[in-house]
């Protein structure tokens, strides 16, 4: 029987998120307690990669953290990013978001609507010229670098944060007692058998969110019990909810 359920995101912002509602129809107890954390990389580690900002005259953010941390790391490098900077960003909302640094004009800051970097690809070929810088995780594949390549668009990824584990207190891991762990990344399994490298998986279920997620569970001799997108539940809470329907037959 499911009864608590660690959910490894922070706690929605909105109280109309979909986890609310299986908590109350499965009468179900969910703890929001992300396993990971994003860690800007200092000064001195952006510079061993010899990227410089301001050879470039746009930057591509696919996410807010990319953002904070761009705007950051050019505080501390004491760089001083030119009023017609062009911004290309994945989704609105990560659009809107510039506007905590800079002052936002639409002339300068664009945006697609799938949160995919191939809706961008129409508006960022309009805007040829442009030499792009696109700040990225320590965490990341070279699909962005190709596709960008294929369009023979000027571009330089650089890593400006990191993907690190957010350590369990001796209390937390004492009072361990769930009865399902969700992960969304592998970063996330990682952490998992960090901090509890005698893990006993027992009866406790695991659920994963995306094929790299659910490939690093097997990876680690865990069982994987949900698996999500699939066509039928491309969400996790709907998986999470047909499961625990599943549960009660």
């Amino acid at each position: 029987m499911i009864k608590k359920i660690l959910v490894s995101q922070p706690k929605p912002s909105s109280e109309k998120s979909p986890y609310y509602d299986i908590a109350s129809r499965f009468d179900v107890e969910l703890v929001f307690r992300p396993f990971i954390k994003v860690e800007g990389i200092s000064a001195r580690e952006f510079r061993t990669q010899k990227v410089s900002i301001l050879d470039h005259t746009a930057v591509v953010f696919t996410s807010r953290h990319a953002i904070d941390h761009f705007f950051n790391l050019a505080k501390e490098l004491r760089v001083t990013i030119p009023e017609d900077m062009k911004y290309f960003c994945v989704t609105e909302t990560i659009a809107l978001y510039i506007q905590k640094y800079v002052q936002y004009r639409k002339r300068k800051v664009f945006f697609g609507n799938t949160g995919k970097i191939d809706d961008l690809l129409p508006t960022m070929i309009k805007h040829k010229t442009e030499k792009y810088l696109v700040p990225m995780s320590d965490v990341h594949n070279d699909s962005i670098s190709k596709l960008l390549d294929s369009r023979k668009l000027l571009h330089t990824e650089c890593v400006m944060y990191k993907t690190v584990s957010n350590d369990f207190t001796d209390e937390e891991i004492k009072t361990f007692d769930y009865d399902m762990l969700l992960f969304f990344s592998p970063a996330g399994i990682e952490s998992l058998t960090k901090n509890f490298p005698n893990f006993d998986q027992g009866n406790i279920a695991i659920g994963t969110f995306g094929p790299a997620t659910a490939k690093a569970v097997h990876d680690a001799g865990l069982r994987l019990d949900l698996e999500a997108p699939t066509e039928k539940y491309p969400s996790m809470t709907g998986a999470l909810q047909h499961y625990l329907l599943m549960q009660e037959d």
